[in-house]
C-alpha cells in the first residue's frame, strides 16, 4: 500500500500541512492549530510525515510514530533548496513535502533519554562558552588601566589578585567590587560544568552502548555520551563510511565535465560531534605513547591537521562497527571486508 506523503511546517501555534490526495489528484495546502495537530493524523491512514529537524520537530515525531507513521526529520538547509518562490507556510510546507519525496540520509528520532543527554550536553556547552566569554571580557576590562594578562584560567586566577591590590587605589570601590564578583563567578560556573559533567559520568556507567565505545582511544565522557545519543540506531546507517560522512569527516566535491576536485571536509551534520571528534583525535596524536603504524605513516605524509582529520574520521567509523555490531572494541582488529 502506497502511503501519503505530507509535509509539515511546525510552528508554535499554527502549524501547515501540504499533501496530494492519491485518489482525487487534489493538492491540499492547509493550517492546523497546535491543539488539535496530533488528533488530525490520530483519525488518518498511516502516511509518510516531513519535517525539518528544528525546535520541537523530535516531540512531534515520536508522537506521531507511536501512532503508527513513519516520520522522516531533514536539515533545514536540504529543504531550503526546494523552497524557489516566496517565503511563507504555505511555501515551506510544500517545500518540506517535495524534499520528503527526494533521497537523503533523514536525522534520527532520539528517544527522550537520548535527548535528554543532549540537553545535559548543550547545557553544559553554553556554560564553558559563558565561562570562557567571561575571563575574556575580565582581561580585556583590566587591559583598558594597563594590567596585561596572560592567556587562559590560569594565568587569570594567579594574576588577578595581585592586579586588583595594585587598582585599589586608582579606581571607584563600586569597579573593583564587581570585578572581585565576576572572578568569583567563575567558581560557580566550574562547580555547574563539574555537576553536569558528574551527571553524565553517572549515565554513562549505566549505559553499555556508551562503555563499549569509551574503550576507543580518544573517545572520553563527553564523546562517547554525545555520539550515543545523536545516533540514535547505528542500524540506520549502512555503513562506518556513512556515519562519518553523516558527520561531515569526508571531503566535500565541486567539479564538472566528469572532472572532480576534492576540496576540506564537508562539515555537514552535527557539529558539536564533529568537534568532539577532532579534538578526541587531536589527544591522540599529542599524548598516546604508542601510535599505530597507520598514524606514523599517516604523519610522514601529511600535514598535521589532515592526520587530524583523518583520525577523527576513523574513530567516527569504530564507533558505527563497535555500536552496530555488539561487539567490545580491540586494539588489532582487522576487518575481514578490507581482507
Amino acid at each position: 500500500m502506497k502511503h501519503t506523503t505530507v509535509g509539515v511546517d511546525i510552528a508554535k501555534n499554527v502549524i501547515q500541512l501540504h499533501w496530494v490526495d492519491l485518489d482525487t489528484g487534489e493538492i491540499v495546502n492547509k493550517p492546523v492549530k497546535r491543539a488539535v495537530f496530533l488528533e488530525h493524523f490520530a483519525n488518518r491512514a498511516p502516511c509518510r510525515i516531513g519535517m525539518e529537524a528544528c525546535s520541537g520537530a523530535q516531540h512531534w515525531a515520536r508522537r506521531l510514530i507511536e501512532m503508527g507513521h513513519e516520520v522522516k526529520l531533514m536539515p533545514a538547509k536540504f529543504v531550503k533548496a526546494f523552497n524557489t518562490g516566496n517565503k511563507n507556510d504555505a511555501a515551506d510546507a510544500r517545500a518540506i513535502w517535495m524534499a520528503t519525496q527526494m533521497p537523503s540520509k533523514a536525522v534520527a528520532v532520539k528517544t527522550e533519554a537520548q535527548q535528554a543527554v543532549l540537553a545535559l550536553h548543550r547545557m553544559r556547552q553554553q556554560l564553558v562558552k559563558f565561562r570562557t566569554m567571561q575571563i575574556n571580557s575580565l582581561r580585556g576590562l583590566l587591559t583598558e588601566y594597563g594590567e596585561v594578562m596572560a592567556q587562559g584560567r590560569a594565568a587569570l586566577d594567579k594574576a588577578i589578585p595581585s592586579v586588583l591590590q595594585r587598582l585599589v587605589d586608582r579606581l571607584p570601590a563600586i569597579l573593583i567590587n564587581t570585578l572581585r564578583e565576576q572572578w568569583n563567578g567563575l567558581t560557580a560556573l566550574d562547580k555547574q560544568i563539574a555537576e553536569i559533567e558528574r551527571r553524565l559520568q553517572t549515565w554513562m556507567k549505566e549505559d553499555k552502548a556508551c562503555n563499549a565505545i569509551a574503550a576507543i582511544p580518544g573517545v572520553g565522557l563527553l564523546t562517547a555520551t554525545a555520539a550515543v545519543a545523536t545516533m540514535g540506531d547505528p542500524k540506520s546507517f549502512r555503513s562506518g563510511r556513512e556515519f562519518a560522512a553523516w558527520l561531515g569527516l569526508v571531503p566535500g566535491q565541486t567539479g564538472s565535465g566528469g572532472k572532480i576536485k576534492l576540496l576540506g571536509i564537508s562539515k555537514r551534520g552535527d557539529t558539536y560531534l564533529r568537534t568532539l571528534l577532532i579534538h578526541g583525535a587531536r589527544s591522540v596524536l599529542f599524548h598516546t605513547k604508542e601510535p599505530t603504524e597507520w598514524i606514523e605513516q599517516m604523519k610522514k605524509r601529511r600535514p598535521l591537521n589532515v592526520v587530524m582529520v583523518a583520525l577523527a574520521n576513523k574513530m567516527a567509523r569504530i564507533i558505527w562497527a563497535v555500536l552496530a555490531h555488539a561487539r567490545p572494541y580491540t586494539k588489532d582488529h582487522v576487518s575481514l571486508k578490507s581482507a
